[in-house]
């Protein structure tokens, strides 16, 4: 029987199949368990780099930044520290993309394919910022985790607080994308 909600699992909840890249994108977080698939990407050969992203955030106030809390992660998990690129002033998703893409410019490393490891219900929003700030002809692999909320494509629609981040998220892509929408880049 057909939810009449599927389509919002749909649109919310994006996994591919990954493929090896240039690097493992990694927005910026406070919870291991995107770190810590990176870094079992990363140990399966699927990249030679990992590129974790974020500024300052209270919840890990422990560290100077999410940055800083992700590399710890991944250098405990045996990632070597000079496979894992350095951004530490993103504070939203748009500039954990734009800041990881200057980062990859800067270190010239030339990015045709791209794994972004992020939690299963940002994993739209995450793509679409990817895809909106990186060059287009970038390929994409999504692997998703779930975070300490336990949010999931099977499970989003069962409680209120569940339903809540999910929702969310549509909203979010809404004011994220709403001007993007309107002047897209062109593909040449």
């Amino acid at each position: 029987m057909v939810y009449p909600f599927d389509c919002i699992t749909d649109l919310i909840f994006v996994e591919t199949y990954v493929q090896k890249a240039n690097v493992i994108l990694v927005p910026g977080c406070s919870q291991p368990q995107i770190m810590e698939r990176a870094a079992e990407l990363y140990h399966k050969g699927f990249a030679p780099y990992i590129l974790p992203t974020g500024g300052a955030n209270h919840e890990i106030s422990k560290y100077r930044s999410e940055w800083e809390y992700l590399k710890n992660i991944g250098i405990n998990l045996g990632v070597p520290e000079d496979a894992i690129l350095k951004e530490d002033k993103a504070r939203n998703t748009f500039e954990n993309a734009r800041l990881s893409l200057e980062v990859l410019n800067k270190n010239r490393i030339d990015i045709k394919k791209a794994i972004l490891v992020c939690k299963s219900y940002h994993s739209r929003r995450a793509l679409l910022t990817y895809q909106v700030v990186f060059p287009y002809d970038v390929e994409f692999y999504v692997s998703t985790v779930t975070d300490k909320s336990g949010v999931t494509k099977d499970n989003w629609f069962l409680n209120t607080e569940a339903t809540t981040l999910v929702m969310g998220e549509i909203v979010k892509i809404g004011k994220y994308f709403r001007n993007e929408i309107c002047t897209p880049k062109r593909k040449n």
